[in-house]
């Protein structure tokens, strides 16, 4: 398919998105985060990861500090971590990475409004709400003054609820993401958010079961019908894991054994229409994309 080529506005620069792929590079600064849970909790090793994807050639920089894996407090009215410890976590990195590169874009990954007001001030030019603006009333209105960089995650319920959700057909799916896309996008307008620094993600693993993510996936394309670029990230996710157990004895396959399959789905993610992707190895992503944005050149 052909993507269009459009502009994402951020808090001081702007993005040119649809002529290539984008790459997203994760940080993780949690204890507990499912793909690489403690391995950058360390303020000096959160700093140095996020160095290297850039060195890999990874565009953005997403730092979070709470973990959102099933079953987590993430959005809950008193979640595990509150926002001062989210805080503590994530700004000495924040600043860390912006001392070492001035000019690099980093964005937030945070529901919470004072996590991503402290980020942007310290620098942050994305925020990445993966409620889509639904479990903080406030966030909007943080985004607009700031005029930083939205993405708007789908997410269907709270971590606490995924494995307990009924099971959807591939049609009622999409309607249920395309509107929550379509109720978040029209919460960032009325705040003020300008349409032209909104990004959606249609959440893959959050509150989807395994088998929806694979519907997801081949329609995401039709997401596009609202108006603004799409992100994906499905790096790692469960249901990769689970589809491989067929060819590892019948054992899941565990989230650093993900990789293969990771890319694979990120190919099929550009090649349904996604500007940017979301991983945690850049190099890798960044050849396999070059590949995709090759096909969809080929389709002019």
């Amino acid at each position: 398919m052909k993507r269009e080529t459009t502009t994402w506005k951020l808090r001081t620069r702007t993005l040119e998105l649809g002529a290539r792929t984008l790459v997203m590079g994760v940080v993780n600064i949690t204890p507990d985060s499912f793909s690489d849970g403690g391995m950058f909790l360390e303020r000096d090793e959160a700093v140095s990861r996020a160095l290297h994807l850039l060195d890999e050639g990874a565009e953005i920089i997403d730092l979070g500090a709470e973990s959102t894996r099933p079953g987590s407090k993430a959005g809950d009215a008193e979640p595990a971590v509150s926002a001062e410890e989210e805080l503590s976590r994530l700004l000495p990195v924040l600043s860390g990475v912006l001392e070492e590169r001035p000019d690099a874009i980093v964005s937030v990954d945070t529901y919470k409004r004072a996590t991503a007001r402290a980020a942007i001030g310290a620098g942050a030019e994305i925020v990445n709400d993966v409620s889509g603006l639904m479990w903080d009333p406030e966030m909007a209105g943080v985004c607009a003054e700031s005029k930083a960089g939205v993405v708007l995650m789908h997410t269907r319920g709270r971590p606490q609820e995924w494995l307990t959700q009924p099971r959807l057909v591939a049609d009622e799916l999409m309607t249920m993401v395309r509107s929550g896309l379509e109720t978040s996008l029209q919460t960032a307008e009325r705040a003020g958010v300008a349409r032209e620094s909104i990004v959606l993600d249609p959440g893959y693993g959050f509150g989807k079961r395994f088998e929806e993510n694979y519907a997801l996936l081949a329609r995401q394309a039709e997401l596009l019908q609202l108006g603004r670029p799409l992100l994906a990230g499905v790096s790692r996710k469960s249901f990769l894991g689970h589809t491989l157990a067929a060819v590892r004895g019948g054992a899941p396959a565990a989230a650093r054994q993900r990789e293969t399959a990771s890319i694979a789905a990120m190919v099929a993610a550009i090649l349904n229409g996604a500007s940017i992707v979301r991983v945690h190895w850049a190099r890798p992503a960044i050849e396999a994309a070059r590949i995709a944005d090759a096909v969809i050149a080929a389709c002019d």
